[in-house]
């Protein structure tokens, strides 16, 4: 019997490996190979022609010194700033309003998240088609209300907060979701309670809903603040880095690094110096909230 027990358990596990063994496959081909290939290319000299030569920490070195590096780290900070306090506060007050019962809610619900689903190149064309300076949607009406034309994507001043507008519009309907779905697993008789102690919508709001929600309010500022650190697609068609650089960021740097100019090795230290500031950010930002929770 014992013996008998003991292939069971052998043949139980042999299954239970040969079933994942596909998707293992996938993660090492697909995420581990390249991570392990990136670090190690990271410290060559590397290109598309002729023998990478080993340089040690020179790649690293030289972007302490690379003045282009510093500006698209800087802008990719500044849209971070520019996106993740509006995508979430704006995203959590969304989903408290649409989790109010109401005619339609079901349509809103779809309309806000519908954007999330188009591809960023769509998205990325539809926003520079409507902030074109001269025949652009958004130039349109502001020249309806007695405005001058603004080249949105053209100036400096304006093509980060234009694609951050964009980026907003496509992405809080996830956000959404997310806290609809944390908001819908607080019990109702504590909002009940809370009436009947005299308190009102908002006083229950920050009372009830906000602390129940913080675990889901730490995921969706974690997981914005990486998406945001890798903005890319948005700017790639908006913009292309411009103008005169003002909306390069890391990624798009890396991108121009690593296939315009085909410094691969330069180009993986790059990736690597954004993998551990996005690290570092995550730490904090969980060690923070977590502190908070207890």
């Amino acid at each position: 019997m014992k013996f008998s027990g003991f292939n069971k358990r052998v043949s139980d596990a042999i299954a239970g490996y040969v079933l994942i063994l596909p998707f293992l496959l996938v993660l090492v081909v697909v995420v581990l190979y390249p991570l392990v290939q990136g670090f190690y290319m990271s410290f060559h000299n590397w290109g598309i022609f002729g023998q990478p030569t080993f340089i040690g920490l020179q790649n690293y070195r030289q972007l302490w010194t690379d003045d282009t590096f510093r500006s698209s780290l800087w802008h990719t900070v500044y849209f971070v700033l520019l996106t993740t306090p509006p995508l979430v506060i704006l995203g959590l007050l969304m989903a408290a309003g649409l989790n109010y019962p109401f005619r339609g809610r079901t349509a809103v619900r779809g309309m806000i998240f519908f954007p999330y689903l188009l591809t960023v190149s769509i998205i990325s064309i539809i926003w520079r088609w409507m902030l074109q300076r001269n025949y652009g949607l958004v130039n349109y009406y502001l020249g309806k209300l007695g405005f001058e034309a603004v080249g949105w994507l053209a100036e400096a001043r304006t093509a980060m907060p234009s694609i951050a507008l964009a980026t907003i519009w496509w992405t809080i309907g996830f956000n959404v979701v997310v806290f609809l779905a944390a908001l819908q697993d607080i019990p109702e008789e504590l909002y009940e309670a809370a009436r009947i102690d005299g308190a009102g919508a908002v006083k229950s709001f920050f009372r009830i809903t906000v602390p129940l929600i913080r675990p889901t309010m730490a995921f969706v500022i974690i997981m914005q603040v990486i998406a945001s650190f890798q903005v890319f697609g948005q700017v790639f068609v908006m913009t292309g880095g411009g103008p005169y650089g003002s909306t390069r960021t890391v990624v798009q740097y890396l991108y121009e690094q690593g296939f315009r100019y085909f410094r691969m090795g330069y180009a993986s230290a790059i990736a690597y110096v954004l993998f551990f500031i996005m690290f570092i950010l995550t730490i904090i930002q969980w060690k923070t909230m977590g502190r908070r929770e207890v």
